[in-house]
């Protein structure tokens, strides 16, 4: 099988360097039976930020994934989703997201917190390998694109994997219109 690519970036077996990834990541790619579609690249760590990304490895902004942790209660239960959106587009976390998660008022979970419950870097924060006990939503316009580029748990390298792998991960939801 071919590996999911970019022409301005390397790409690895994700499989055979999981000492590129953080360990929540290792131990999902470890059992996931689609792990062998997945690419790992290596970046200048001072690029892991989407738009600087794009713009030095000249890579689509459309096929770039962005994973934003949001957060909110209802009755007293905390309820957490990671929401997987195209970089070109913003997450609906006031209106699509709150109620798709029941809840009165949707935040964006504090860095501090994402990064702990993760296990995962900020700026590499990833939906492959994320807490079990949170919903993971998937924009599905990400489904249609070839590639998409989604963080790898660490700053310094990325994941390349084909847009429909990601309706298979565990817990995945996908949702039309998760983005504006």
């Amino acid at each position: 099988m071919t590996l999911p690519s970019f022409p301005t970036l390397e790409s690895l077996p994700a499989l055979d360097h999981l000492d590129l990834v953080a360990p929540p990541v290792a131990d999902l790619l470890a059992t996931w039976l689609f792990a062998d579609r997945v690419a790992v690249v290596r970046i200048d760590p001072e690029l892991a930020d989407t738009a600087a990304m794009t713009a030095e490895y000249d890579l689509p902004l459309a096929a770039s994934g962005n994973c934003v942790v949001v957060t909110g209660s209802r009755s007293g239960e905390e309820r957490i989703a990671a929401c997987v959106v195209r970089a070109d587009t913003r997450v609906d976390a006031n209106f699509r997201v709150r109620k798709l998660i029941d809840v009165r008022k949707a935040t964006f979970l504090s860095m501090e917190r994402a990064v702990a419950e993760s296990g995962m870097e900020y700026g590499g924060i990833t939906p492959v390998g994320l807490p079990t006990t949170w919903r993971l939503l998937v924009d599905e316009r990400l489904l249609a694109e070839p590639v998409v580029i989604l963080g790898s748990g660490v700053r310094r390298s990325k994941l390349l994997l084909p847009g429909s792998a990601l309706a298979d991960l565990p817990g995945a939801e996908v949702v039309p219109d998760l983005s504006t």
